[in-house]
């Protein structure tokens, strides 16, 4: 029987709920999903089997409009990951609309045209009523060429099993790109890095600005199957610092406990999580940080 499989790029503003589209269609946690904006740094690709196909998910981070250095290395990413599927969907949260952010998508859709299937899928649907809808979907069908719409709730999963088959369809005819079994490519110190960091996203609310990036400094497999995971946290500032620790290390252990079990239910097994708070005021002007998150550097404001 032939086999299929390719690259689907998500795609749309920060908050459309493409994480949580690409955890549903793969049918595990494998992108951070938090109710935060431009939560996704690096493009972390999952795996999906449909029939005969396999689909590759690339999960961009949001596309909007860039002031800092991360800003734009994260948008960078965003459009060289949409250049270079096979398809792409284009998320739009239906009670949002078109907004200024989706007309800027649009235009830059253009640009990466070229014959590439791009299908619609309109999420949050139960959030409006259904004549907004189908205006909503004749507005941006009338923008755009686009080859398919959907009607989806990523969170409920109504509709995702629809584009899930649609996009099986479209990956073109070849072997299989990854392991039956597999569904993510990222390595696994980073996934572990992104399970703190939305902890940490979650559990600071408002109080500390994205400015704090988690890496894997250590993994050490033990011989009663367990794993020692050593992370540091980084922070700009020494009041950020303090943040994060919280009153006699309560926030820092909070944070811990949740990111452990949750490591451990990923995994399988135990985990010992050792967490370490380090400011390093200029980490995001560090090419080494970005190589980390999957990111291209790009000196000055290139």
């Amino acid at each position: 029987m032939t086999t299929r499989a390719g690259f689907a790029a998500l795609i749309g503003e920060p908050n459309a709920g493409k994480s949580t589209l690409l955890n549903r269609m793969v049918g595990a946690k494998v992108s951070i999903v938090t109710h935060k904006v431009q939560t996704t740094r690096a493009r972390i690709r999952g795996v999906a089997m449909e029939g005969q196909s396999q689909i590759v998910f690339v999960d961009t981070p949001g596309l909007f409009q860039p002031k800092r250095r991360l800003d734009r290395a994260m948008v960078a990413a965003a459009w060289s990951g949409a250049a270079d599927a096979d398809v792409v969907v284009l998320m739009i949260e239906a009670h949002r609309g078109v907004t200024e952010g989706v007309e800027r998508i649009l235009e830059g859709l253009q640009d990466i045209g070229d014959g590439r299937r791009v299908a619609l899928a309109i999420n949050k649907i139960d959030r409006v009523a259904a004549e907004v809808l189908l205006g909503l979907s004749q507005k941006l069908n009338a923008k755009y060429d686009f080859a398919e719409t959907f009607m989806i709730s990523a969170e409920r999963g109504h509709g995702v099993d629809d584009l899930r088959r649609w996009l099986a369809s479209e990956v073109p005819e070849g072997p299989y790109l990854y392991p039956e079994d597999q569904i993510a490519d990222l390595p696994m110190r980073m996934i572990a890095a992104e399970m703190t960091r939305e902890k940490l996203t979650l559990r600071l609310h408002q109080e500390l600005p994205y400015q704090l990036t988690v890496e894997t400094e250590k993994w050490e497999e033990r011989k009663d199957g367990s794993a020692r995971i050593d992370q540091l946290i980084y922070v700009v500032r020494d009041g950020h610092k303090g943040i994060v620790l919280g009153h006699k290390g309560e926030t820092i252990k909070a944070v811990s406990k949740a990111s452990r079990e949750e490591l451990e239910t990923f995994l399988g097994r135990r985990v010992h999580l050792f967490l370490q708070v380090k400011v390093r005021p200029n980490w995001l002007d560090e090419a080494e940080r970005y190589s980390e998150m999957g990111l291209e550097f790009k000196d000055g404001n290139t």
